[in-house]
Protein backbone atom coordinates (compact mmCIF):
# COMPACT_ATOMS: atom_id res chain seq x y z
CA UNK A 1 0.00 0.00 0.00
CA UNK A 2 1.23 3.83 -0.76
CA UNK A 3 -0.04 6.68 0.76
CA UNK A 4 -0.35 9.52 -1.41
CA UNK A 5 -0.91 13.24 0.11
CA UNK A 6 -3.36 15.73 -2.17
CA UNK A 7 -2.36 18.76 -0.91
CA UNK A 8 -4.73 21.45 -0.50
CA UNK A 9 -4.11 24.28 -2.77
CA UNK A 10 -3.69 28.26 -2.56
CA UNK A 11 -4.21 31.03 -4.85
CA UNK A 12 -1.92 33.20 -3.44
CA UNK A 13 -3.54 35.85 -5.83
CA UNK A 14 -6.01 35.34 -8.65
CA UNK A 15 -6.52 37.75 -11.68
CA UNK A 16 -8.84 36.93 -14.02
CA UNK A 17 -8.14 38.25 -17.36
CA UNK A 18 -10.36 37.26 -20.36
CA UNK A 19 -12.91 34.95 -21.49
CA UNK A 20 -12.59 32.54 -24.32
CA UNK A 21 -15.66 32.18 -26.50
CA UNK A 22 -16.48 28.60 -25.35
CA UNK A 23 -17.38 30.16 -21.93
CA UNK A 24 -14.01 29.11 -20.01
CA UNK A 25 -12.22 32.59 -18.12
CA UNK A 26 -8.89 33.15 -18.51
CA UNK A 27 -6.50 33.34 -15.78
CA UNK A 28 -3.32 34.63 -14.50
CA UNK A 29 -2.42 33.26 -10.49
CA UNK A 30 -0.01 32.33 -8.39
CA UNK A 31 -0.98 29.17 -6.89
CA UNK A 32 0.99 27.17 -3.74
CA UNK A 33 0.57 24.22 -1.86
CA UNK A 34 -0.27 23.82 2.13
CA UNK A 35 0.72 20.85 4.66
CA UNK A 36 -2.97 20.11 4.43
CA UNK A 37 -4.40 17.38 2.75
CA UNK A 38 -6.76 14.77 1.65
CA UNK A 39 -5.08 11.35 1.79
CA UNK A 40 -5.65 8.69 -1.01
CA UNK A 41 -4.20 4.77 0.21
CA UNK A 42 -3.53 2.75 -2.83
CA UNK A 43 -2.82 -1.27 -2.69
CA UNK A 44 -2.79 -3.62 -5.86
CA UNK A 45 -5.76 -5.31 -6.64
CA UNK A 46 -7.28 -7.20 -9.99
CA UNK A 47 -10.63 -4.88 -9.77
CA UNK A 48 -10.79 -1.17 -9.46
CA UNK A 49 -12.40 0.09 -6.09
CA UNK A 50 -12.88 3.34 -4.07
CA UNK A 51 -13.73 3.66 -0.61
CA UNK A 52 -14.27 6.97 1.78
CA UNK A 53 -13.90 8.00 5.06
CA UNK A 54 -12.70 11.10 7.14
CA UNK A 55 -14.36 14.03 8.53
CA UNK A 56 -15.70 15.01 4.47
CA UNK A 57 -16.42 11.61 3.74
CA UNK A 58 -20.04 12.02 4.14
CA UNK A 59 -22.12 12.72 0.55
CA UNK A 60 -18.75 11.99 -1.53
CA UNK A 61 -19.67 9.54 -4.38
CA UNK A 62 -17.89 6.39 -4.94
CA UNK A 63 -19.08 5.69 -8.03
CA UNK A 64 -17.90 7.03 -12.07
CA UNK A 65 -18.87 10.83 -10.63
CA UNK A 66 -15.64 10.82 -8.30
CA UNK A 67 -12.81 12.58 -9.31
CA UNK A 68 -10.86 9.75 -8.49
CA UNK A 69 -12.37 7.01 -10.51
CA UNK A 70 -12.81 9.72 -13.37
CA UNK A 71 -8.54 10.48 -13.44
CA UNK A 72 -8.46 6.46 -12.89
CA UNK A 73 -10.37 5.48 -15.79
CA UNK A 74 -7.73 7.84 -18.26
CA UNK A 75 -5.51 5.09 -18.14
CA UNK A 76 -5.87 2.02 -20.77
CA UNK A 77 -5.96 -0.80 -18.15
CA UNK A 78 -5.60 -4.99 -19.37
CA UNK A 79 -7.35 -7.75 -17.15
CA UNK A 80 -6.37 -7.87 -13.74
CA UNK A 81 -4.88 -4.50 -13.68
CA UNK A 82 -6.58 -3.01 -10.63
CA UNK A 83 -6.31 -0.94 -8.03
CA UNK A 84 -7.77 -0.93 -4.07
CA UNK A 85 -8.35 3.18 -3.39
CA UNK A 86 -9.05 4.33 0.11
CA UNK A 87 -10.03 8.42 0.24
CA UNK A 88 -9.71 9.86 3.74
CA UNK A 89 -11.03 13.20 3.12
CA UNK A 90 -10.16 15.91 5.12
CA UNK A 91 -11.02 19.11 2.86
CA UNK A 92 -14.33 20.52 2.80
CA UNK A 93 -16.21 20.54 -0.48
CA UNK A 94 -16.60 23.78 -2.35
CA UNK A 95 -13.99 25.33 -0.74
CA UNK A 96 -11.58 26.57 -3.23
CA UNK A 97 -8.27 25.04 -2.36
CA UNK A 98 -8.53 21.92 -4.96
CA UNK A 99 -9.95 19.12 -3.16
CA UNK A 100 -11.33 17.59 -6.00
CA UNK A 101 -8.24 17.88 -8.53
CA UNK A 102 -6.20 17.32 -5.47
CA UNK A 103 -7.23 13.87 -5.29
CA UNK A 104 -7.78 13.36 -9.34
CA UNK A 105 -4.29 14.86 -9.42
CA UNK A 106 -2.86 12.15 -6.83
CA UNK A 107 -4.58 9.43 -8.13
CA UNK A 108 -2.94 9.88 -11.54
CA UNK A 109 0.28 9.92 -9.73
CA UNK A 110 -0.17 7.03 -7.53
CA UNK A 111 -1.92 4.82 -10.53
CA UNK A 112 1.34 6.06 -12.90
CA UNK A 113 3.99 4.51 -10.05
CA UNK A 114 1.67 1.19 -9.04
CA UNK A 115 1.18 0.01 -13.26
CA UNK A 116 4.63 1.30 -13.97
CA UNK A 117 3.22 4.08 -17.14
CA UNK A 118 3.60 7.17 -17.79
CA UNK A 119 0.98 10.06 -16.83
CA UNK A 120 -1.87 10.11 -19.69
CA UNK A 121 -1.70 13.29 -22.22
CA UNK A 122 -1.80 16.55 -20.61
CA UNK A 123 -5.41 17.57 -22.80
CA UNK A 124 -6.63 14.75 -20.98
CA UNK A 125 -6.29 15.67 -17.37
CA UNK A 126 -7.35 18.80 -18.20
CA UNK A 127 -10.75 17.06 -19.53
CA UNK A 128 -10.85 16.41 -15.67
CA UNK A 129 -10.46 20.02 -14.17
CA UNK A 130 -9.01 23.02 -14.78
CA UNK A 131 -7.07 22.58 -11.36
CA UNK A 132 -5.98 19.49 -11.94
CA UNK A 133 -2.70 20.08 -14.29
CA UNK A 134 -1.66 22.47 -11.42
CA UNK A 135 -2.03 19.99 -8.42
CA UNK A 136 0.35 17.73 -10.30
CA UNK A 137 2.81 20.47 -9.05
CA UNK A 138 4.06 20.65 -5.28
CA UNK A 139 6.60 23.97 -5.42
CA UNK A 140 4.75 27.18 -6.57
CA UNK A 141 4.03 27.86 -10.05
CA UNK A 142 2.08 30.36 -12.26
CA UNK A 143 -1.24 29.13 -13.80
CA UNK A 144 -2.16 31.15 -16.95
CA UNK A 145 -4.34 30.47 -19.77
CA UNK A 146 -7.43 27.72 -18.62
CA UNK A 147 -5.26 26.24 -16.06
CA UNK A 148 -3.39 24.54 -18.82
CA UNK A 149 -0.25 26.94 -18.67
CA UNK A 150 2.08 26.00 -15.72
CA UNK A 151 5.40 27.72 -15.46
CA UNK A 152 7.79 28.10 -12.29
CA UNK A 153 7.28 30.29 -9.81
CA UNK A 154 9.95 31.96 -7.99
CA UNK A 155 11.20 30.69 -4.97
CA UNK A 156 8.88 32.19 -1.88
CA UNK A 157 10.38 33.07 0.99
CA UNK A 158 9.70 30.17 4.42
CA UNK A 159 5.07 30.68 4.89
CA UNK A 160 2.76 29.44 7.20
CA UNK A 161 -0.72 29.60 6.48
CA UNK A 162 -3.87 29.42 7.96
CA UNK A 163 -7.07 27.78 5.93
CA UNK A 164 -10.42 28.62 7.53
CA UNK A 165 -13.68 27.70 5.82
CA UNK A 166 -16.83 28.66 7.19
CA UNK A 167 -18.52 25.41 6.73
CA UNK A 168 -20.51 27.13 3.39
CA UNK A 169 -19.57 25.61 0.26
CA UNK A 170 -19.69 27.75 -2.91
CA UNK A 171 -20.44 26.49 -6.40
CA UNK A 172 -17.56 27.94 -8.52
CA UNK A 173 -19.88 28.45 -11.50
CA UNK A 174 -22.03 31.11 -9.43
CA UNK A 175 -19.02 33.27 -8.21
CA UNK A 176 -17.65 33.39 -12.31
CA UNK A 177 -21.75 34.43 -13.05
CA UNK A 178 -21.37 37.32 -10.71
CA UNK A 179 -18.07 38.65 -12.02
CA UNK A 180 -18.75 41.97 -13.96
CA UNK A 181 -15.11 42.33 -15.36
CA UNK A 182 -14.03 39.37 -17.10
CA UNK A 183 -10.66 41.52 -18.53
CA UNK A 184 -8.74 42.60 -15.45
CA UNK A 185 -4.62 43.53 -15.59
CA UNK A 186 -2.40 40.89 -14.91
CA UNK A 187 -0.33 39.57 -12.16
CA UNK A 188 2.29 42.73 -11.89
CA UNK A 189 6.03 41.96 -13.03
CA UNK A 190 7.46 40.13 -9.60
CA UNK A 191 10.27 41.50 -7.35
CA UNK A 192 11.86 40.57 -4.62
CA UNK A 193 10.20 42.55 -2.17
CA UNK A 194 7.58 39.32 -1.49
CA UNK A 195 5.13 41.24 0.97
CA UNK A 196 5.38 44.16 -1.07
CA UNK A 197 4.45 42.34 -4.44
CA UNK A 198 1.70 39.85 -3.08
CA UNK A 199 -0.04 42.91 -1.48
CA UNK A 200 -0.42 44.53 -4.70
CA UNK A 201 -2.31 41.65 -6.33
CA UNK A 202 -5.61 40.28 -5.75
CA UNK A 203 -8.03 37.88 -6.26
CA UNK A 204 -10.82 38.76 -8.67
CA UNK A 205 -13.31 36.34 -7.42
CA UNK A 206 -13.53 37.33 -3.37
CA UNK A 207 -15.51 40.19 -3.71
CA UNK A 208 -18.08 38.33 -5.95
CA UNK A 209 -17.79 35.67 -3.22
CA UNK A 210 -18.61 37.82 -0.47
CA UNK A 211 -21.97 39.18 -2.15
CA UNK A 212 -22.67 35.25 -2.68
CA UNK A 213 -22.01 34.30 0.72
CA UNK A 214 -21.30 37.16 3.62
CA UNK A 215 -19.40 34.98 5.98
CA UNK A 216 -16.89 35.17 3.80
CA UNK A 217 -16.35 38.48 4.58
CA UNK A 218 -16.33 37.82 8.27
CA UNK A 219 -13.87 34.87 7.97
CA UNK A 220 -10.65 37.71 6.35
CA UNK A 221 -12.15 39.76 8.87
CA UNK A 222 -10.85 37.68 12.02
CA UNK A 223 -7.76 36.44 10.10
CA UNK A 224 -7.04 40.07 9.94
CA UNK A 225 -7.06 40.68 13.64
CA UNK A 226 -4.60 37.50 14.00
CA UNK A 227 -1.54 38.87 15.68
CA UNK A 228 1.42 38.84 13.01
CA UNK A 229 -0.88 38.12 10.16
CA UNK A 230 1.16 39.49 6.99
CA UNK A 231 -1.22 38.82 3.97
CA UNK A 232 -5.10 37.60 4.58
CA UNK A 233 -7.35 36.84 1.13
CA UNK A 234 -9.42 34.46 -0.27
CA UNK A 235 -8.59 31.49 -2.26
CA UNK A 236 -9.89 30.40 -5.80
CA UNK A 237 -13.66 30.63 -5.86
CA UNK A 238 -13.92 30.47 -2.31
CA UNK A 239 -14.95 30.03 0.46
CA UNK A 240 -11.64 29.09 1.74
CA UNK A 241 -10.05 31.78 3.08
CA UNK A 242 -6.10 32.19 4.22
CA UNK A 243 -3.68 34.03 6.37
CA UNK A 244 0.03 33.98 5.44
CA UNK A 245 2.87 33.88 9.00
CA UNK A 246 6.26 34.50 9.05
CA UNK A 247 6.32 31.63 11.40
CA UNK A 248 5.19 28.29 12.76
CA UNK A 249 4.54 29.52 16.16
CA UNK A 250 2.54 32.60 14.94
CA UNK A 251 0.25 30.46 12.40
CA UNK A 252 -0.05 28.07 14.72
CA UNK A 253 -1.10 30.83 17.93
CA UNK A 254 -3.89 32.12 14.69
CA UNK A 255 -5.04 28.68 14.29
CA UNK A 256 -5.64 27.78 18.26
CA UNK A 257 -7.27 31.32 18.54
CA UNK A 258 -9.63 30.87 15.84
CA UNK A 259 -10.47 27.46 16.11
CA UNK A 260 -11.98 28.62 20.24
CA UNK A 261 -13.67 31.35 19.59
CA UNK A 262 -15.19 30.08 16.24
CA UNK A 263 -15.86 26.76 16.84
CA UNK A 264 -18.16 26.15 13.94
CA UNK A 265 -15.49 26.88 11.65
CA UNK A 266 -12.71 24.84 9.92
CA UNK A 267 -9.12 25.84 11.03
CA UNK A 268 -6.37 24.20 9.75
CA UNK A 269 -2.44 25.49 9.41
CA UNK A 270 0.47 24.26 8.19
CA UNK A 271 3.74 25.36 5.89
CA UNK A 272 4.07 26.51 2.44
CA UNK A 273 5.26 23.98 0.41
CA UNK A 274 8.57 25.25 -1.24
Amino acid sequence: MTLRPAQAKLNLALHVVGQRADGYHLLDSLVCFVEVADYLEISPAEELTLTVSGPFAQGVPTDQRNSVLKAAGLFPRIKGQGAAIHLVKNLPHGAGIGGGSADAAATLQGLADLWGCDLPPRDAILSLGADVPVCLETAPVYMRGIGDEITAAPTLPPLWAVLVNPNLPLATPSVFAALTTKTNPALSAWHDDFWTWIAAQRNDLQDPAIDLCPEIGTVLAELRRTKDMRLARMSGSGSTCFALYDSAVAAEKAAADLAANKPHWWVKTGAVLR
